[in-house]
């Protein structure tokens, strides 16, 4: 990659930062493309090149924050493969990705409503493939399925999501509130599915 495009990629990822903060800061309903150009650096104009919409920015960033939730399941398969359980795996991963990418978790949660019907169905898609990928990984024999294996990933995927945030936010040194997480999770998650399991 040349100088100029390495600049160009870190301005941008620099500007997408800024507009990810101004929306969390203020609310995705309450910025006008006009204030969220002037607040990244660029005319109006030059953000409606980059991004059509904002709802296809914030699109970009929700879609982007569900890929490396994804992503975290890989921390699992590799605890498996050197013969340690998946969970708690998960568990530091989704802590480690909270604490890079809060904003990005709280876009997600209060404002996926703002996005189009499609695009909330494409994200819808891709969390359904996220909480079975999740599923298999920590509960490979389950013998739920239907409503019930859903509700479990659901409910699964929003305590690791949602879960870090609200320990972050209490003041807590980082190793204190992931081993508290892990303590209130492991305990009731390894329950639960043991129950349902085969």
């Amino acid at each position: 990659m040349s100088a100029n495009a390495a600049l160009r990629c870190s301005n941008f990822d620099e500007r997408r930062d800024k507009a990810m903060a101004l929306f969390a800061a203020k609310g995705f309903g309450q910025v006008s493309m006009r204030e969220l150009a002037a607040h990244v650096g660029l005319t109006a104009g030059s953000l409606y090149h980059h991004f059509p919409s904002k709802q296809d920015l914030l699109y970009d960033l929700i879609e982007e924050l569900y890929e490396e939730l994804q992503a975290t399941l890989d921390q699992g398969r590799k605890a498996l493969a050197r013969g340690k359980p998946a969970l708690p795996a998960v568990i530091a991963a989704h802590w480690q990705l909270h604490a890079e990418r809060g904003l990005q978790f709280r876009l997600a949660e209060r404002d996926l409503c703002c996005l189009s019907d499609e695009q909330q169905a494409r994200l819808a898609l891709v969390r359904l493939r996220y909480q079975a990928g999740l599923l298999k990984l920590v509960a490979p024999q389950t013998r739920l399925s239907g409503p019930a294996l859903t509700a479990t990933g659901q409910a699964l995927g929003a305590l690791l999501n949602q879960l870090p945030g609200w320990l972050q936010g209490r003041g807590l040194a980082e190793d204190e509130g992931l081993r508290l997480m892990q303590s209130l999770l492991l305990g009731g998650i390894e329950r639960t599915l043991k129950d349902a399991v085969i």
